[in-house]
């Protein structure tokens, strides 16, 4: 790391004590900056890290609800508005016990330079809390959501803040969410919330776009190599919606996806996963992987373990923070794997970007590669601000020319600072850089 940001990094991670997740992130970025600052010193004569990485602004609120019994429960609920230079704070809602302030503010961060990526106007900022839906009732569900709004309210708007889903928090959520801040403030303000219900706001392809988009940009990554999803083996982390997409659309380009998991185990289907039955048990029954096992032939249920244990050749991460390490990615590299493409928020270790960027193996990164699902949604606050919808195919359209746009954009970046093919290094400096120029010209804010 060049010793100019070091010093700044070193002064982040005192100020943050405890935040791993953070820690990470910050460190990760900071790793690519060191040559766009010899080129533009005006980066740090105008304190642009130093700023960036101070959230505008971090609400933390309690919220009370009573369970199905009567019983008060007492949750925890966060929004870290990050930066708004390039438009209001954008980012999803995550419901999860893991959730804290590091959290949250690793994801806020990254959410900066990912949305940055998609060359819409879109700041950055996340949020959430650490209630567990899994095993809750929908009327529970409901009166979370509704005493969640009823703080979070006042601090979000269509010009101020977007919110979004993120684990724990879909299309469900976002209704009870939804109506909750409309019952308060007596407005109809579609563009405040994404991820809305089609017949009420909502955009046509954003339950897929995450997982679309990962694979689109996946299969960019395989072209520059002569390659294409035509034939790979694939591996999945995660059963959920994103992961769920990006399955279905890795077979549709004519790839065989054998493995997919979740959080009790995971399943082997060397015929390729049968994604009907697959949204069945989790989308509509709420069930376990366990349960497809059950109901389909020749399949293999590992309780426990890591998917990574699957051989493949392109493996999408689409489940969760640091789930995929060092170990894991060099048993990928040795059983013949050629690309990755994070499908979730920063998925692989250090360690593990260290050892595929060794292999040579082509590698994108989740601010880069995961961007579909925030770009349709900025797609859907656009419909929304001219009262307007857009069918499947046209906003799937416009989902694909905005990967296609990130991943050369990526491209085009590091082989601009003398590193082609370090999709790590061009997602990196070219989202900070367009955030930072924007900063620059707005002043000390």
């Amino acid at each position: 790391m060049d010793a100019r940001l070091e010093a700044i990094r070193d002064t982040v991670l005192a100020r943050n004590p405890g935040e791993d997740e953070f820690h990470q992130a910050v460190t990760e970025v900071f790793e690519s900056l060191g040559p766009v600052h010899d080129r533009h010193p005006e980066f740090l004569e105008g304190a642009v890290l130093e700023r960036l990485c101070e959230p505008e602004r971090q609400i933390i609120f309690r919220v009370p609800w009573a369970d199905d019994s009567g019983r008060f429960q007492i949750n925890r609920g966060f929004r870290v508005e990050f930066n708004s230079a390039l438009g209001p704070y954008k980012g999803g809602l995550r419901f999860h016990p893991s959730v804290n302030l590091g959290i949250v503010k690793f994801l806020g961060f990254e959410q900066i330079f990912k949305n940055a990526l998609t060359g819409m106007p879109i700041g950055g900022g996340k949020g959430g809390s650490d209630f567990d839906p899994r095993g809750r009732s929908d009327a529970e569900i409901m009166r979370f959501c509704q005493a969640f709004m009823t703080e979070l309210y006042r601090h979000i708007g269509e010009y101020t803040d977007v919110p979004a889903g993120d684990i724990g928090v879909g299309g469900r959520e976002i209704g009870y969410l939804f109506g909750q801040y409309k019952r308060i403030t007596n407005r109809y303000e579609s563009g405040v919330l994404t991820g809305k219900g089609i017949s009420w706001g909502g955009s046509l392809v954003r339950p897929e776009a995450t997982g679309f988009g990962t694979v689109i940009f996946a299969e960019e990554m395989l072209k520059t190599r002569g390659l294409s999803f035509d034939g790979q083996r694939v591996v999945v982390s995660g059963s959920g919606n994103v992961a769920i997409n990006a399955i279905a659309k890795a077979q549709a380009l004519g790839a065989t996806v054998v493995a997919c998991s979740d959080s009790s185990g995971y399943i082997v289907d060397e015929a390729g996963i049968d994604v009907g039955l697959l949204r069945q048990i989790k989308e509509v029954e709420r069930g376990r992987l366990k349960d497809y096992e059950a109901r389909r032939p020749n399949v293999t249920y590992v309780d426990g373990g890591s998917v990574w244990d699957v051989d493949a050749t392109v493996a999408l991460p689409c489940a969760t923070q640091n789930e995929l390490d060092g170990g894991a990615a060099a048993r990928l590299v040795r059983n013949g794997l050629l690309a990755v493409g994070e499908g979730a928020n920063m998925p692989s270790t250090r360690d593990a970007v260290a050892v595929f960027q060794d292999a040579g193996i082509l590698f994108g990164p989740g601010k880069a590669a995961n961007a579909g699902g925030v770009a349709t949604s900025a797609l859907e606050m656009q419909q929304n601000a001219s009262r307007d919808s857009w069918s499947f195919a046209h906003t799937e359209g416009r989902l694909t020319e905005i990967m296609v746009g990130i991943h050369d954009r990526c491209a085009a970046t590091a082989d601009e600072y003398g590193d082609p093919g370090n999709y790590v290094l061009g997602a990196n400096i070219g989202g900070f850089v367009k955030v930072a120029d924007a900063m620059l010209a707005q002043g000390l804010i």
